[in-house]
């Protein structure tokens, strides 16, 4: 990751300076050329004001020309006049086959370039030309003419080259500068997620339980994800282990009981009754432990399940089997009330929650169910509640009925063995499940709170 973001950051570095440099290259270049234009300018205006035509008509040029290198041949500065039959070149050109001053529009003033000429060793120069086209009054009547002052590009070219080369200098500089800078920030920024691997590192290894929190709020989200996907993976092999435990043991005292029925000698009618017994309840101890150990609890990414229709699907089963009692059930239940995790561990909470309240009501039964409101990212909590109008629980006998580790088939008082079902699910879900008197029925009440999760 480091590499690639900075390769990434390099590349849009060198992009950028590099459209920078041209930009200057480009806006120096149009700068130099202005100026340029502007000192030809002047020494076009300078022959005008010391330049006359005679009586005769004849060309008289200052005594002194703007520059005096004008007056040195090959000097690199060029003055020529073209007017109808008449053309003047200064003294700098002999020898020199400079372009034609080229005719323009009256008082149009325009620089080209730049313009291959021959300097007389026969080799091909190239200048920059000013022209100026202009009419000038005489005796003898007006006199249109074009003058030309030429420079060779050899001067332009090289302050041209002196800024290029500080330029990209400069800017080659600065590149590397930020390169240094973008490879420290680049590795400042990223060892929170260098630590974090060491972390993961540390946990694969067995070194440590979990993930630390000593992380960047940034990150948070991603510690709490991976530590809670650890401590649910945790959950869940703690809880085939147990499962696998309750199952030996629970098939312990079956198989003993065959074992000394076998070493009793007893006869074939009673042996066959007793394996029977022993056999129906070693399928019914099997098939409840799996229905445990089937139940996946605690999900980190599982879809939402709405409620109310599968509440309103149990309910409907429920009123069937105890329809000799006359038991109705009121619902008030949140539209938006969402579940998350399993769909058989819904059921298996809220079915054994309205059997129970089924069983032991006279008449009603009142189950609802509400949104736990939270903040941030985490998922919506869930509280359910089921109440009855039945005999109730004895407060004495709550902690004892709840208690952990008490064997299922132990809860036969009470609500029956399903709440050790109930008890389970909940555990797995991270959740809290309370027995309270119900204020509004008078019968028990049952109260599951889901929190909300990552």
């Amino acid at each position: 990751m480091h590499a690639r973001q900075l390769l990434a950051a390099s590349l849009g570095l060198i992009a950028f300076l590099s459209l920078t440099g041209y930009a200057l290259d480009h806006a120096f270049q149009e700068t130099a050329r202005v100026e340029l234009q502007d000192r030809l300018q002047n020494y076009v205006k300078a022959y005008y004001r010391g330049m006359e035509f005679a009586r005769g008509g004849a060309l008289l040029m200052p005594d002194r020309a703007p520059d005096p290198r004008f007056e040195r041949p090959g000097s690199g500065l060029y003055a020529g006049l073209v007017s109808r039959d008449m053309r003047w070149e200064s003294a700098s050109s002999l020898g020199r086959t400079l372009p034609l001053p080229k005719t323009l529009k009256l008082n149009e003033m325009r620089l080209d370039g730049p313009l291959p000429y021959n300097d007389g060793n026969g080799g091909t120069q190239k200048v920059y030309r000013l022209s100026h086209t202009t009419i000038w009054e005489t005796e003898a009547g007006d006199m249109p003419l074009t003058f030309s002052v030429y420079e060779d590009t050899a001067q332009f070219e090289s302050q041209l080259s002196v800024f290029r080369r500080a330029l990209w200098g400069y800017l080659g500089m600065a590149a590397v500068l930020l390169l240094l800078v973008q490879m420290l920030v680049l590795r400042w920024s990223l060892q929170p997620l260098r630590n974090l691997k060491r972390d993961l590192d540390r946990v694969q290894g067995g070194h440590h339980p979990s993930l630390s929190g000593q992380h960047p709020p940034e990150l948070e989200p991603i510690t709490d994800s991976i530590n809670a996907l650890i401590d649910s993976e945790r959950s869940h092999l703690e809880q085939s282990r147990n499962t696998l435990s309750d199952l030996a043991h629970s098939l312990k005292t079956p198989l003993a009981v065959l074992r000394a029925r076998l070493d009793s000698g007893a006869g074939v009618d009673d042996l066959r009754d007793e394996v029977s017994a022993q056999v129906q309840r070693m399928n019914e101890i099997v098939s409840y432990q799996l229905s445990r150990a089937a139940r996946s609890g605690h999900a980190l990414f599982s879809a939402p399940i709405e409620v109310e229709p599968r509440a309103e699907e149990i309910v409907a089963s429920l009123e069937k089997v105890y329809s000799g009692k006359g038991v109705v059930c009121e619902f008030d239940v949140d539209a938006q009330a969402r579940f998350h995790g399993e769909l058989g561990d819904l059921q298996e909470l809220i079915g054994n929650l309205l059997e129970n309240a089924f069983k032991w009501a006279a008449r009603r039964v009142l189950l609802t169910v509400k949104v736990e409101p939270t903040q941030g990212s985490r998922r919506p909590g869930l509280l359910l509640a089921v109440e009855d109008d039945g005999p109730g629980i004895a407060a004495e006998n709550v902690e004892r009925l709840l208690q952990r580790g008490v064997r299922g088939d132990e809860r036969v008082q009470g609500h029956g063995i399903g709440l050790a079902i109930v008890q389970d699910i909940v555990r797995a879900y991270r959740g809290e499940l309370r027995v309270e008197r119900s204020t509004e029925l008078g019968g028990a009440r049952f109260v599951v709170r889901i929190p909300p999760v990552i």
